[in-house]
């Protein structure tokens, strides 16, 4: 009989857990307590209980080929960075070519996870659902948690002193959709993660006046990044993380931190990072909003007041009218034991971030709780592809035999909007290979360049979109080369729609290598 696999939610991760068991010949059967796909980024216009809440202006981080499952490419005619709506539409596409849906309960809520008696030599799992009012248990012999992060709001209000006699409106991030609410009103909103700062911005064009409180600062990137090009496709190739990676920490550092203020002088607009680490934020508008007076950026909060709020190093009080939180998430799993995946003083005990390190079998497995610089799409995929042959068997036990230091410690919140705690700065790049060697996927460049030197050249210098990890090795797919070769003719196609008498594009990763090298001969003989 084939095994049969319990996928806990039918976002990104829920999505390809399925695809990635069928592949393997498991038997999937997802429960989604909504009555639709897409998780995270289904819109809806009333926030529901345990689902994340999405505002209707998100657009993603990271650009379409960065994003793009590793044999599904996007639509050529999708714009390079995706407003929600499209990218939801990408996920129906998915689940349309792979037929996910007929193996997706919807309507179904999971209540309970539980290890059977027997688990030390089945790994089965008792699992009770409840749908329409009516429970029901079920037997499965393995488990994948999809559920996500962002559905249980961070809200320490006992960080904030004074916070109860404020007078004015409060309120999380999660329950934002529309800027109306900040009509004519001065908006305080703590906290500069991605969020924050988009929330900042929206609200700074109906606002009165908006600051952002900050106790640590951020770098801040923007989409548009050498010569136009995306972000993340000139900063996640192989060569940059060579670069990155080869040279003393310092240096590195001072590199990044070069870089990113090249754009501007984060000193000088009130962004500078507390500690010199790289801890980036997403923004195309932040620079100019502030240079234009309409957003101001201050300190960590020190205490509220009626009406007001006190600064640290800051003597005067600055009156407000609403306080929008942009602190973050808890990591929740309400249906798991406490035991199964411990979390204790923020920290979930995971090794590489999936199975739970100390289950007499491998049949659990929590996917997309990681947080890297780069698209979580493919690496949820990733992991799914890893997670479904340790199910079968076709790999060992991931973490018998292991040191203690191999595994890895997962924050479950992202204190006030930081994109990464210290344990989690961690090289996507680096990630992927890693899982991707697990299965046989990592891809040689020097095999490659034996056998089709451009393609090696293109995988080396271009930017690492997943379609590297069909090359070879299990779950290949024939159109892989095809991709990577056509993978910059997709990000012009939506953008290059007038192109005069005479034009002329170098290579994006020419330009990027030329630039990088300039820049790394500048910083160490002083220029």
């Amino acid at each position: 009989t084939r095994m049969r696999v319990a996928v806990v939610g039918a976002g990104v991760s829920g999505l390809v857990a399925i695809k990635c068991c069928l592949e393997e010949g498991l038997e999937p059967t997802c429960f989604e307590q909504s009555q639709d796909i897409g998780g995270l980024w289904r819109y809806t216009e009333h926030i529901e209980a345990g689902r994340p809440s999405l505002y209707p202006s998100v657009i993603s981080n990271t650009s379409k080929e960065m994003s793009a499952f590793s044999d599904f490419p996007y639509p050529e005619d999708f714009p390079v960075f995706l407003p929600n709506a499209l990218l939801l539409d990408y996920l129906r596409r998915y689940a349309e070519r792979f037929g996910l849906r007929e193996h997706i309960k919807f309507g179904a809520t999971v209540i309970s996870i539980r290890k059977r008696l027997d688990f030390a030599t089945t790994g089965q799992w008792d699992v009770v659902t409840e749908a329409d009012g009516k429970q029901t248990s079920h037997i499965f012999d393995a488990v994948m948690v999809c559920s996500g992060n962002f559905s249980e709001p961070f809200l320490p209000l006992h960080c904030f002193p004074g916070i109860e006699k404020f007078q004015g409106q409060y309120f999380h991030s999660r329950q934002y959709k529309h800027p109306d609410v900040f009509q004519g009103k001065r908006v305080l909103v703590v906290g500069m993660g991605n969020s924050g700062v988009d929330i900042a911005v929206e609200a700074s064009r109906v606002a009165a006046k908006v600051t952002i409180s900050t106790r640590q600062g951020a770098w801040l990137l923007s989409r548009v990044f050498d010569y136009g090009y995306p972000w993340d496709m000139v900063f996640n190739t192989r060569l940059m993380y060579l670069i990155r990676n080869s040279l003393p920490g310092p240096l590195a550092r001072g590199l990044i931190n070069y870089k990113v203020n090249q754009r501007f002088n984060h000193e000088n607009y009130g962004l500078q990072p507390e500690k010199r680490y790289f801890l980036p934020v997403l923004n195309d508008d932040l620079p100019s909003y502030i240079l234009t007076g309409r957003i101001t950026i201050k300190p960590g909060v020190k205490e509220f007041k009626n009406n007001s709020v006190v600064f640290h190093n800051c003597p005067e009080e600055e009156p407000i009218d609403i306080i929008v939180f942009c602190t973050g998430y808890n990591v929740s799993f309400p249906f798991l034991e406490e035991a199964l995946v411990k979390v204790e003083d923020k920290h979930a005990s995971l090794y590489k971030y999936v199975f739970p390190t100390h289950l007499e079998r491998p049949t659990l497995a929590v996917l997309g709780l990681i947080k890297t610089l780069g698209a979580m799409m493919p690496v949820a995929e990733m992991q799914a592809r890893w997670v479904t042959r340790v199910f079968k068997g076709r790999r060992a036990s991931p973490y018998l035999h292991q040191p203690y230091s191999h595994f890895f410690f997962f924050s479950n919140s992202f204190r006030f909007g930081l994109s990464f705690d210290k344990v989690l700065k961690i090289e996507c790049l680096l990630y992927m290979d890693t899982l991707a060697s697990f299965i046989g996927a990592k891809p040689s460049v020097l095999g490659v360049l034996c056998r089709d030197p451009w393609l090696a050249l293109t995988i080396f210098f271009g930017p690492c979109t997943p379609y590297q990890y069909r090359l070879e090795g299990p779950g290949r797919w024939e159109g892989a080369r095809q991709a990577i070769l056509t993978q910059w003719d997709r990000v012009l196609k939506p953008t290059r729609t007038r192109v005069p008498a005479r034009s002329s594009s170098l290579c994006p990763s020419l330009l990027t290598v030329v630039g990088f090298l300039l820049l790394l001969v500048a910083l160490i003989f002083g220029f």
